[in-house]
Formats: C-alpha cells, structure tokens, sequence
C-alpha cells in the first residue's frame, strides 16, 4: 500500500503528516504507531546557523515532531508538558537527521517518552526526554 493510500484510511497519520510546522521544514513522516513515531528531514540551506551547521531550533523540531506522532498516535490527544534535550555533535548541511520517538510508560493521563535524532551513518545527534499529558477527549477525524 502507498503512503498516499494508506493517509486516505488513516485520517490522524494524514494529519500528523502535514503538521504546517513540519511540511515548512521538509519533515518526513517514516512511521507511526501508537507509541512510536519515526520521522526524517534533510539539512540544507534554510536549516542552518551563523556559523554553518543545522540550528538546534531545527534538532529540537524534528525531535518534537517525532514525540507529538508517538503521543497522539494512538488516537487520544496529548500535549507537551515537557521536554529536555542534550545536543551531541554539530550537524553540517546536507545531512539526513532521523528522529524516533518511543514511549517509555504511559499512565493514565501521564506519558514518558525517549527521543533519539541520528544523523544517517548512525552518529547519535541529540537525544531528549519528553512528557506528555492526555488530556481525556479524542481526536476528531
């Protein structure tokens, strides 16, 4: 099945997948599930700071796109109540960042997640820890 297809029956992966934010910084939906999101974006130009390399704003986004699918994917909308993140190495352009997010415990209202960013040879980029809190209503579709 295609993506295009598979957006078609899944109106909260179509959704995710066109965050405004994340269409505006060429971010890559790879994969969502409940608990779990991949998402992908490519350095370049437009992604960079003074003095060259991918921004942290840029890390952070990619990093926060991937725990927003991981919390809401399965249906029940969440939001950040937190999230640190520890930057590792400088990212030069033309870089392939991939982030994955996964949840560590999930309480009633309450959720834990991890998040990796690694560059494509593997070079871990940045990670970061996150809570999200469910509010208790569910996503419209």
């Amino acid at each position: 099945m295609s993506r295009e297809s598979a957006d078609r029956e899944d109106p909260l992966r179509a959704a995710i997948g066109d965050d405004p934010h994340g269409r505006a910084l060429g971010i890559e939906l790879l994969e969502l599930v409940p608990g779990r999101c991949r998402a992908a974006l490519r350095v370049d130009d437009r992604h960079l700071n003074f003095q060259g390399n991918a921004h942290g704003g840029v890390v952070f986004s990619l990093a926060d796109y991937a725990f927003a699918g991981a919390c809401n994917a399965a249906g029940e909308p969440a939001v950040a109540l937190s999230v640190s993140i520890q930057f590792l190495v400088a990212v030069p352009p033309g870089t392939r960042l991939v982030a994955d997010a996964r949840v560590t415990r999930q309480g009633r209202r309450a959720g834990f997640y991890q998040v990796t960013v690694s560059a494509g040879d593997g070079t871990l980029v940045a990670t970061c820890q996150a809570v999200a809190h469910r509010p208790g209503q569910t996503l419209q579709s």
